[in-house]
């Protein structure tokens, strides 16, 4: 008996649950259609992947300071740009089985971390805001950039060239933007305004000069010769 009763209940909640479940979710599938979204591309349209996108509001929370690693591996550094809020430190372990010597002569950090192979030298804080551009003492083609960023949100673009942006308070808000290729002296921003529901594309004046391309040790070299 007491399952006989409780077959009207049964009857009621499939009835009806289903209803009220796809009324709670509509709202949630809206307001991620209505996110706001950035999109950079070159002024010949090609999407620009790693392009720091800085946006400022007003917000009670702080972004708190991180630890991330810039590797060097095959004679590069992984990532190429790393997005950190300011007070964050930096190690630089090299996964090669050559010396690198990383340093930076920027404004907002000047270091050098002399020699070394595995021996990780210690973290690196990053304490003003600013763009750092790291090199390698023995690798001239070796590149990578750390913004420095005191917004309360950046970050970099996907290969897309696209960011989804968090959600943001209500009206206009002002937008950086950024990418190595941007200018030679890799300090100029793009700037304007996004809301929080826009669908905003930002196209970019590539100028800055490529990094010189790897050049071969003797020993390379005769390896390639002979092959």
């Amino acid at each position: 008996m007491p399952k006989q009763q409780c077959r009207p209940c049964m009857g009621f909640i499939s009835t009806y649950a289903a209803p009220l479940i796809a009324l709670a979710i509509i709202p949630l599938l809206g307001s991620t259609a209505n996110a706001a979204q950035i999109t950079v591309r070159s002024a010949d349209g090609q999407p620009l992947e790693d392009a720091v996108v800085e946006v400022y509001y007003d917000t009670a929370a702080g972004n708190p300071p991180q630890e991330e690693n810039i590797y060097q591996r095959d004679a590069a550094f992984h990532p190429k740009v790393l997005t950190v809020p300011t007070g964050s430190y930096v190690a630089f372990p090299n996964q090669d089985t050559t010396r690198h010597h990383v340093y930076s002569f920027s404004s907002a950090k000047t270091f050098d971390l002399n020699l070394y192979l595995q021996e990780t030298p210690p973290p690196v804080q990053f304490d003003q805001p600013g763009i750092v551009v790291l090199g390698c003492n023995i690798h001239d083609h070796m590149q990578a950039f750390i913004v420095v960023s005191d917004a309360p949100y950046a970050a970099t673009t996907n290969p897309e060239g696209s960011l989804a942006l968090p959600t943001l308070p209500s009206g206009e808000h002002r937008v950086r933007v950024w990418h190595p290729q941007l200018d030679d002296s890799q300090q100029l921003w793009w700037e304007g305004n996004v809301s929080d529901t826009d669908q905003l594309d930002v196209s970019l004046e590539l100028n800055a000069l490529p990094p010189p391309a790897p050049t071969l040790s003797p020993l390379q070299q005769r390896f390639k010769d002979a092959n």
